[in-house]
């Protein structure tokens, strides 16, 4: 297979344009569906945040039976069948005039998004060689956010149009989803499976560095994600005064951010220890909770102290997510694979989920006590990688340094000195 830039394959960079055909229908439809069930059908605010969360709530559910599908089927079956669920809740959600067709359709949909990402990164790690995967991983990243930049852009301009705009919103992101099925099955060729694998779960339950990383990761992903995505917007709004243009400008901020950052914090990784590129994301995150806590005394200056917090998370984020994945899929046996990065969306999904429900209780009692309290324990995940190393294999540690494509023209000369 030929290499295309950044040592990547034109398979892996085929699926990545699929990534972001994936995240340009996401962004655009997201942050309508409240507003959508609400306003479009009628449905309760509450009930409408109940639909909603079925999509995120049922991904939990089914996340840990995606990585023995994994393991039997293949990332690339997997991550096709999950597209055509999303698609087909999505779709669902377009039409769904009564509340039991909402919920259905948010069941299939919430079934397909525990799926996806798993599949997703599990193909991308069995496309990539082991000394690029981290770059696979960089690309991703910038894929997804900037898919989902220009489509909350996009979608702000069709909601406008009324119901159905936001029908169209709906059809759209499900389009995209069938578009990323169609470069699964053109493009990336079926890999020969191993034999099912004797132990599963219980050989995943047993590997104590890896259990330490992915409770790690709950807590990194439910402060660096989490607390930005579902805190910082009301805290902004009723204890700063600031208006919700500018909070969306904050996530739009998050998300050029990582597009900008996500791959040169790659090329840093090289060579280097992995817990520390994700000790050093842990430190970035919680400083900038400290720094959005400080934000109350700031006056004037308040909103741009949370801008320069939402870019520290964003390149905090990006220090972490450049190494977990390939760190992952080093510790995984390659015939439990499948299993050990359901696990990790398994991680992800449950900070997700404890975000909003721990961090409202808390920012309805003290915005202090929030976010003093999400800087203690990002540090205390910092720590906590720090302390990983010593537990994992050496071959694991650090992020490889690629070797350096060698030229056709300079092959005699390598020949002459012995290099080759």
């Amino acid at each position: 297979m030929s290499r295309f830039g950044f040592g990547l394959s034109q398979e892996v960079w085929l699926v990545q344009i699929g990534i972001l055909l994936n995240a340009l229908g996401w962004g655009a439809v997201l942050p309508f569906e409240v507003i959508y069930l609400h306003d479009g059908r009628g449905f309760s605010l509450g009930l409408a945040g109940l639909v909603v969360g079925a999509l995120t709530g049922v991904a939990v559910l089914s996340a840990p039976c995606v990585g023995p599908l994994l393991d039997r089927f293949g990332p690339r079956a997997v991550a096709a069948g999950a597209g055509v669920g999303l698609a087909a809740g999505y779709a669902g959600l377009a039409f769904a005039h009564t509340e039991p067709l909402a919920f259905a359709a948010a069941a299939i949909g919430g079934a397909g998004n525990g799926a996806l990402l798993p599949a997703q990164s599990t193909l991308l790690a069995a496309l990539a060689a082991p000394a690029v995967r981290h770059r696979a991983t960089a690309v991703s990243r910038v894929c997804t956010n900037a898919g989902f930049g220009f489509g909350g852009a996009l979608g702000g301009l069709v909601a406008g149009i009324g119901l159905d705009g936001l029908v169209a919103l709906f059809l759209l992101n499900a389009a995209t989803y069938l578009a990323y099925v169609g470069v699964l099955i053109v493009v990336v060729r079926a890999a020969p499976r191993p034999e099912p694998p004797a132990g599963g779960y219980r050989q995943v339950l047993s590997d104590g560095p890896f259990l330490q990383l992915a409770a790690t990761n709950t807590v990194i992903v439910a402060i660096g994600w989490g607390v930005l995505s579902w805190i910082v917007p009301p805290y902004a709004k009723s204890e700063l005064g600031v208006g919700s243009r500018l909070i969306g400008l904050l996530l739009l901020a998050n998300a050029a951010t990582v597009v900008v950052a996500q791959v040169p914090v790659a090329k840093l990784a090289e060579g280097r220890r992995r817990v520390t590129m994700m000790a050093i994301g842990a430190a970035l995150i919680s400083g900038a909770c400290l720094l959005i806590s400080a934000a109350r005394g700031l006056g004037g200056a308040a909103y741009a102290a949370v801008v320069v917090a939402t870019v520290a998370v964003a390149v905090g984020e990006c220090f972490h997510t450049a190494v977990l994945t390939p760190l992952v899929t080093d510790l995984a046996p390659e015939h439990l694979r499948g299993r050990y990065v359901a696990t990790i969306g398994l991680s992800w999904w449950a900070g997700l989920a404890l975000a909003p429900t721990i961090g409202m209780q808390l920012l309805s009692a003290s915005a202090a006590v929030t976010f003093v309290g999400s800087s203690i324990a990002a540090a205390g995940a910092g720590v906590s990688m720090l302390a990983l190393d010593r537990r994992l294999p050496g071959a694991s540690r650090v992020t490889p340094r690629p070797e350096p494509a060698v030229r056709i023209d300079a092959v005699p000369e390598l020949l002459e000195t012995g290099r080759v």
